[in-house]
């Protein structure tokens, strides 16, 4: 097996890849091999039912008796891209099969080829494992779609020692949930639950196939519910101090009915293995994509068409917000739904449909699970004052949601900015019709990461226009300003403490 370490001071979200074996930092391995099991008897039955009460809290051998012979092991190969210039492993634009979408391609970005500093594309062989669900008892099997990407075989083993070929009726790379088809009949299924209806501290229960030993069993308790977690903004996570693995990736997760709540889907590591936080996709999310995917072969998710970014205290204090809350609108897409709504660059979006956006990438995750066409209640926040919009929801694959990071802001005294109005020729290439060209930075702008070049855009959501107004605000302002600032065609906002 070949390692690719990434930096060792990284913390990153590892996916639970099929194959996936985590090195001495942060790394992946490709092509973990099965390991022979022994068959788990189990009644199966073609309309399975809860259990009628909850198993007790240290006994879940009545749920992995009763439902274990559903959840199947899952082998997939095929041919991936790798090795750019830089020698990093990550596919290349074009490659057959890969949507460059998909959320978890940073995760690949910092890996290095393993023969070390090879030049320009080419093929591998890709061999991984994974696990999955029967849901009917015809065949249709549900999982991760990072278990299946790329993959040209796929080989599900129950555990009754029988193997299929499986096609991949489709997958979903925005909330990774793909779903399989077998010809079979009268398999074992499970039945799905709620992940609404669990509670934080609640036992649960996982069965999957880490490493590839089949049908292991690891438990735990519900952690958090509705994370948000930073390159998969379209899922609501469910938290999980379950023991899961590489390998474990879309295997089922029973509460203690046996009903399942959700498809086990990442780890949050520093060494590629568990460490104590997994995380979980909630079956109603999961569910609706299959039932999408079986009608049509492919998912829809509704798109707003703004950028945003997280509020922190500085920014709070700019934009006169009693706390730290909400989704700060950095841009706004031309003729998208968020501009027909009425939206605007430096509002902070507080709630959507009377759901508090507490974190910035509440707002997508809220987004992405509506359908396009559907009409959302935006509350708003604009100018010091509550307002409320509604949009019409666009469709996501025309263009992805965006969210951006602010840097921190720090240091103390005045803003330290040396300005001049933009030339019209700098405007149509900016394209922006207002604005002002940051020629020298120092002081606090320059520790908060404004740069030499950046055009200020606005200043506490106010379009800036003229070098007097800018001075008037920072004035008025006691203790920050945020201003928007463009650089390369994208806009965020940058909180500056004055002192």
């Amino acid at each position: 097996m070949k390692t690719r370490p990434l930096t060792a001071t990284q913390l990153v979200l590892t996916l639970v890849a099929a194959g996936v074996i985590g090195g001495a930092g942060t790394s992946f391995v490709y092509g973990a091999h099965a390991h022979a099991s022994m068959p788990i008897a189990v009644a199966a039955t073609a309309t399975p039912t809860p259990l009628p009460t909850a198993v007790a809290a240290f006994d879940f051998s009545q749920i992995t008796q009763r439902y274990g012979a559903a959840v199947v092991n899952i082998s997939v190969s095929g041919i991936r891209q790798v090795a750019n210039e830089d020698g990093s492993a990550t596919p290349q634009r074009g490659a057959p099969g890969f949507d460059f979408s998909d959320p978890f391609l940073e995760f690949f970005r910092h890996f290095q080829d393993p023969n070390g500093g090879f030049s320009g594309p080419r093929e591998t062989p890709m061999h991984a494992q994974g696990s999955g669900f029967i849901v009917s008892p015809d065949g249709l099997i549900l999982t991760n779609a990072h278990v299946v990407r790329d993959a040209k075989d796929v080989t599900v083993k129950l555990t009754d020692r029988r193997e299929f070929q499986a096609k991949v009726l489709g997958a979903d790379p925005r909330t990774d949930v793909a779903v399989l088809k077998i010809a079979a009949k009268n398999l074992p299924t499970v039945p799905l639950g709620s992940a609404r209806d669990l509670k934080v501290g609640e036992w649960v229960l996982a069965i999957g196939s880490p490493f590839g030993f089949d049908n292991s069993v690891t438990a735990g308790v519900v952690s958090a519910k509705g994370r948000s977690l930073p390159d998969d903004s379209f899922v609501p996570f469910i938290q999980t101090d379950v023991a899961v693995n590489p390998g474990n990736s879309g295997g089922p997760l029973f509460n203690t009915r046996g009903e399942v709540v959700g498809i086990n889907s990442q780890i949050y590591s520093r060494t590629g293995g568990y460490q104590g936080l997994s995380f979980a996709i909630p079956i109603e999310l999961a569910a609706k994509v299959k039932d999408q995917i079986v009608a049509t072969g492919k998912a829809s998710h509704a798109r707003l068409g703004v950028a945003i970014q997280e509020v922190n205290q500085t920014l709070a204090e700019s934009f006169g917000l009693d706390k730290p809350e909400g989704a700060l609108v950095t841009s706004v897409d031309k003729s998208g739904p968020a501009e027909k709504a009425g939206l605007k660059a430096g509002d902070v979006i507080r709630k959507i449909n009377g759901q508090p956006v507490v974190a910035s990438a509440d707002l997508p995750a809220a987004i992405g699970q509506a359908m396009p066409g559907d009409k959302v209640t935006l509350e708003i926040w604009r100018q010091g004052k509550q307002e409320e919009l509604s949009a019409k929801l666009g469709d996501a694959s025309e263009k992805s949601t965006q969210v951006a990071e602010a840097k921190q802001a720090v240091g103390k005294g005045k803003l330290g900015l040396v300005l001049r109005p933009l030339q019209a020729q700098e405007k149509r290439e900016a394209g922006v019709t207002n604005g002002l060209l940051v020629e020298e930075v120092a002081g606090p702008a320059a520790l908060a990461g404004v740069q030499p070049g950046d055009v200020l855009v606005a200043v506490n959501g106010t379009p800036v226009r003229s070098i007097e107004q800018v001075r008037a605000v920072v004035a008025k302002s006691d203790k920050s300003v945020a201003l928007l600032i463009q650089r390369d065609g994208d806009q965020i906002f940058v909180p500056v403490r004055l002192g």
